[in-house]
């Protein structure tokens, strides 16, 4: 007769590996893709400010724009677990879903996008750089950020300091995945499943790594997914600060709502 520690040990083995079920990198390119932005600084050119800023600062009264055109429009914030599994088991979503991501750990994004995204009943998902957590006062405190988990939005991990994963070797891992991930933790009192790659910028070779340290999704920007790896290549479209709502409008449509290329679905099954 087996001892009861012995049964239950055997429970959770047989429950953790029935429950690891391996993702259909092909069944999740054939389904249409659902619209990822992603904003970062949320605040007024400065004279400073070259060409190319613009794209990653926003100004509040463009950001209020995109999000009332989005509300308009009946587009409704999904988070990562809900994309998770329409993806990878078909799951249904609601009509027109959107999801809203913001990486780097800006103030802005508390005092601006918080309010706005209340506004309107949407969630968002916060990428987080822990190094810059309290750094000063153009960013996010632990409380902020607890706060915003507390209030149903999804934080992740966008690496310590915002290094770029395709320099990552040796004891890069531990720094720039498993040190951030273990901090965010803390400050949220549950696990970090989601990631976000510094630039957008990504190499096949460091997927596993991410497999590895149990995250369920990594997101990138608008490169072609990897045909092996569409979970942890995840597209989203970048909210240019120079946008209008009518461009943004027409950017996700374009981007986004139709299923992956033939060739990328193709390369898959070679």
């Amino acid at each position: 007769m087996l001892k009861p520690f012995t049964v239950l040990a055997s429970f959770f083995f047989f429950y953790l590996v029935s429950s690891a079920q391996p993702v259909n990198s092909a069944a999740v390119l054939a389904r249409k893709q659902v619209p990822v932005l992603c904003y970062h600084q949320i605040r007024n050119w400065r004279a400073s400010d070259k060409q190319v800023d613009k794209d990653y600062i926003i100004p509040p009264a463009t950001f209020k724009a995109h999000l009332k055109m989005l509300a308009d429009s009946g587009y409704h914030t999904i988070l990562p677990d809900e994309l998770y599994d329409y993806l990878t088991k078909g799951a249904p979503l609601p009509a027109k879903p959107i999801m809203i991501t913001f990486d780097d750990t800006d103030g802005d994004q508390f005092e601006v996008a918080r309010p706005e995204l209340m506004k309107y009943g949407f969630k968002g998902v916060y990428f987080i750089v822990t190094i810059d957590i309290g750094k000063n006062k153009h960013y996010m405190d632990r409380k902020q950020v607890k706060q915003l988990f507390d209030e149903g939005n999804v934080i992740g991990c966008h690496t310590q300091d915002h290094t770029n994963f395709k320099k990552y070797k040796g004891i890069d891992w531990e720094t720039q995945l498993d040190k951030p991930t273990k901090k965010l933790e803390v400050i949220t009192g549950q696990p970090i499943k989601y990631f976000a790659f510094p630039f957008g910028e990504w190499n096949s070779a460091g997927l596993p790594e991410l497999h590895k340290r149990g995250f369920k999704a990594a997101f990138q920007l608008t490169d072609r997914r990897d045909p092996n790896d569409p979970m942890m290549t995840i597209r989203r479209l970048l909210g240019c600060g120079y946008w209008s709502a009518k461009t943004l409008d027409y950017n996700i449509k374009h981007d986004f709502g139709r299923p992956a290329p033939k060739e990328e679905i193709l390369a898959k099954t070679k």
